[in-house]
């Protein structure tokens, strides 16, 4: 489980470390930094699962991302990292020097460490600069023969389970985090066609598999809280997923008062994203860290409770972070959550209630 995300540099998070638990709900006012918190651990993500530090040109580049407001004296950076009972990771990124790519930032420092906190003795695999080195089974480091282009993640480049197996079980340990922002409820969505009848024990980011994932739970996953959850939110609704014989199946939202059931082609914008966000949170697969972004984006205040209590169950099976700006959300999640009320004054995001330099314990590895 992930103990502490820490962030510094990065838009409105100038320096900024958060203590995460079982259940995480982040909140605050429009423009308090929550989109920027969602954002960091989804590059944190694509950093780990993949070295791509070309995700980076997708927000414009290193100097687009970069926090907007004063310096203190010290060279620009861009810090990210995380901290877990198992393996935890850091990446200190600088400004590009040049080169064909100007986009993509140079890669300072990486580490990797064992456990929750970093000291030399805990230091598995780090790198400065081009040069990468990593420790062996008897505690000896052992300096590659070769080197990193400054804008090569030490993840992209060392993967290999025999030679560094540490290195292969976090980013195992990152590719089963799991994202799910604006799920498309539009009439041309993906969600609202048929599916095929096939084992989906995750649901697309997207959500263009939902009539097989929901299918998948009925059968073969947590069909009674899907049952309950629908009924709850719909007023005594029943939900069914009918295949036909040639292995396709359709969403049939059954509703009292209504002669025949409604397809997911007809089910309102908000019908949809509940049962979107229901086959993400009941996956019968369930992922380390589930994160949520404005999950009651298009719901009517009334599935709200229901939604709240989905995502308390999936927390028994999932770490999950939530983001959120629903007041109601985060009552009917707040009595089991670690709460972060974000704020913003000027450039920089501070947590609501705490001093700058308050929070978990966290130590940056050295350029």
């Amino acid at each position: 489980m992930i103990r502490t995300l820490a962030v510094e540099g990065y838009r409105s998070l100038r320096e900024l470390t958060l203590e995460l638990g079982d259940l995480t709900v982040v909140t605050g006012p429009n423009g308090s930094g929550k989109t920027s918190i969602y954002r960091s651990l989804r590059l944190l993500a694509d950093l780990v699962r993949e070295g791509a530090i070309s995700t980076l040109a997708l927000e414009g580049g290193m100097q687009s991302a970069l926090h907007a407001g004063p310096r203190e004296r010290g060279s620009v950076a861009m810090r990210l990292g995380f901290a877990s009972d198992d393996l935890s990771y850091a990446i200190d990124l600088g400004l590009p020097q040049g080169g064909p790519f100007p986009l993509d930032p140079e890669v300072k420092v990486e580490a990797v460490w064992s456990g929750p906190v970093l000291r030399p003795a805990t230091l598995v695999a780090d790198r400065k600069g081009p040069r990468v080195r990593t420790r062996d089974d008897d505690g000896v480091w052992r300096t590659a023969d070769w080197k990193l282009a400054a804008h090569e993640s030490l993840m992209a480049a060392l993967a290999d389970p025999s030679e560094t197996p540490e290195l292969y079980a976090i980013r195992q340990q990152a590719t089963g985090w799991r994202f799910y922002d604006h799920m498309r409820t539009d009439a041309q969505a993906g969600a609202r066609r048929p599916g095929v009848a096939t084992f989906t024990p995750v649901l697309a980011p997207g959500g263009e598999d939902l009539a097989a994932a929901l299918l998948t739970i009925e059968r073969v996953g947590a069909g009674a809280l899907l049952a309950n959850a629908v009924a709850e939110a719909f007023d005594g609704a029943d939900l069914s997923i009918p295949v036909d014989e040639d292995g396709v199946c359709r969403i049939a939202l059954h509703q009292p008062g209504l002669r025949r059931p409604l397809g997911a082609a007809e089910l309102s914008d908000g019908t949809l994203r509940f049962l979107l966000l229901a086959a993400a949170l009941l996956s019968p697969r369930p992922p380390s860290l589930l994160v949520l972004n404005e999950p009651e984006s298009s719901l009517h205040p009334s599935l709200v409770p229901a939604l709240a209590a989905l995502i308390s169950s999936a927390s028994e099976r999932s770490q999950v972070v939530v983001v959120t700006h629903s007041a109601e959300l985060v009552r009917g999640l707040r009595p089991e959550a670690e709460l972060v009320e974000l704020s913003r004054t000027g450039a920089a995001t501070s947590v609501e209630g705490r001093l700058r330099f308050e929070g978990p314990a966290w130590t940056w590895p050295k350029r």
